[in-house]
């Protein structure tokens, strides 16, 4: 997968895959612990997926980003943004703050920023080492808004359901499958809004006219040019909600001017076996330790 020199980094979104940890056994009712009652189902599966994935790219550097709960900017456009989700699972909640030990055993940065989101965070990260021209840059994730930014030095790595199993994105691979370039998905969620995100788009529009829209005039504002060519009835549906399509496309869109940094230096993949192998032994995780090679004696 690297091509430039063999360097590589990786971004793992790192919400997106502790929580389809957790979702994958709760959901058979079974939750993993330590003999002290301390769950770790999504902390054992999160480790699962990410070292899956870390053999199946060999990414030379890794980096994990980080949703920091509260307030984000978004929250300030649209009180209602994601306010259709539930609290989070009482067995999940004290891993979020285990799982980034786990992450800081395995030498990898974790980061995050007040006010943003973990996209935001991957954006800019992803903007500012691909600048480099001797990286390539990697982000995993199960989170299809991530492939606005896809582009000629960017690929991102959708987890698809079972292990092991990926789609990996490119400026062509996406405009083969969707029929789109990488800042159009944010033109389509504008559109068609995202009941996830809890923001509407255009009340009446949904996604198989967003794409048509879309793929016709370009973007949004090509769209807006060409309001007399449109059907009556779609033409209406976007002049009553002109002020919430704008909106819906600025919260759709991944910022990436988000104040983070982390140096590619400091995000170098290089595991301490015993540093890993006594953080498992923990948490009770010693057959971790021998997937990942960090085991005594392995």
């Amino acid at each position: 997968m690297t091509q430039n020199n063999g360097q590589s980094v990786m971004l793992v979104d790192g919400m997106a895959l502790l929580f389809r940890a957790y979702y994958a056994t709760a959901a058979h009712g079974y939750i993993r612990r330590t003999k002290e009652g301390i769950p770790t189902n999504a902390i054992y599966g999160f480790i699962r997926y990410f070292w899956d994935a870390v053999q199946a790219f060999g990414p030379t550097h890794v980096v994990c980003c980080w949703d920091m709960g509260g307030k984000t900017f978004r929250g300030e456009h649209f009180a209602a943004y994601k306010g259709n989700r539930a609290e989070a699972p009482d067995d999940l909640v004290p891993q979020f703050a285990l799982i980034r030990e786990v992450v800081d055993s395995l030498g990898i940065p974790n980061i995050g920023a007040e006010g943003y989101e973990a996209d935001d965070c991957i954006g800019t990260l992803a903007r500012h080492y691909s600048r480099d021209e001797n990286t390539d840059v990697l982000i995993l994730s199960g989170d299809h808004d991530l492939l606005q930014l896809v582009d000629e030095r960017v690929k991102v790595i959708i987890m698809k359901k079972g292990q092991g199993n990926y789609m990996v994105y490119t400026p062509e691979s996406l405009m083969e499958e969707k029929g789109l370039q990488p800042r159009q998905i944010i033109d389509v969620k504008g559109l068609m809004g995202d009941t996830s995100d809890n923001y509407p788009g255009v009340r009446g529009i949904g996604e198989k006219t967003a794409l048509k829209l879309v793929q016709e005039y370009g973007s949004i504002e090509g769209i807006l040019a060409n309001l007399e060519h449109l059907s009556p009835s779609v033409k209406k549906k976007i002049e009553n909600d002109l002020d919430m399509l704008h909106l819906s496309r600025k919260l759709a869109e991944i910022h990436c001017e988000v104040p983070v940094a982390c140096s590619l230096e400091s995000s170098l993949l290089q595991l301490d076996h015993a540093l890993i192998a006594d953080k498992f032994e923990q948490l009770e995780m010693k057959s971790l330790s021998i997937m990942m090679g960090v085991a005594a004696g392995s």
